[in-house]
């Protein structure tokens, strides 16, 4: 049975998060916030905390975990933090990810972000599957419907 971490479970996440295990993942979703573990554990979801703006509460998660979705296109933080989880923390954490069990990494490469920055992130995703060969997906739809939680699902499984 696979293992997904979605990082930024919010409710677009546990969208995602419900339809791969309605297909028989594991998924384990992040949130910085009692309310959003909550939230994830409400949605039938293994909760998890950890911040993104810190890669090593993330890498913490990944020990038994085949995919990695980085959720973050829409993320409201700070705008410091905004450019460091779409740039150098995203860029430690793919560094780190080899060492991990993960076969595959989801990017959202699109959403509410400004776009520099997505296309910044994507950059670096592309880096490190054409350096580390990891398997990679780009998650480019907006939207937060049922046809995007499949779509994205979809796409989630196909890195394995």
């Amino acid at each position: 049975m696979a293992r997904a971490l979605i990082v930024g479970c919010g409710c677009r996440g546990r969208s995602v998060g419900a339809l791969l295990r309605d297909r028989g993942w594991q998924v384990r979703g992040t949130s910085r916030g009692e309310q959003g573990l909550a939230e994830i554990g409400a949605a039938g979801l293994e909760p998890a905390p950890a911040d993104p703006d810190r890669p090593g509460t993330v890498l913490e998660l990944c020990a038994d975990v085949a995919v990695v979705v980085w959720l973050l296109g829409s993320a409201e933080v700070a705008p410091d933090a905004l450019a460091a989880i779409h740039g150098a923390r995203l860029e430690r954490l793919l560094e780190k990810l080899v060492d991990t069990p993960v076969r595959g990494f989801a990017y959202e490469a699109a959403g509410g972000v400004d776009d520099a920055l997505l296309e910044g992130g994507r950059a670096l995703v592309e880096d490190a599957a054409r350096v580390w060969r990891i398997p990679v997906a780009f998650l480019d739809e907006e939207g937060d419907g049922p046809d995007w939680a499949e779509a994205a699902a979809d796409r989630v499984e196909s890195l394995l």
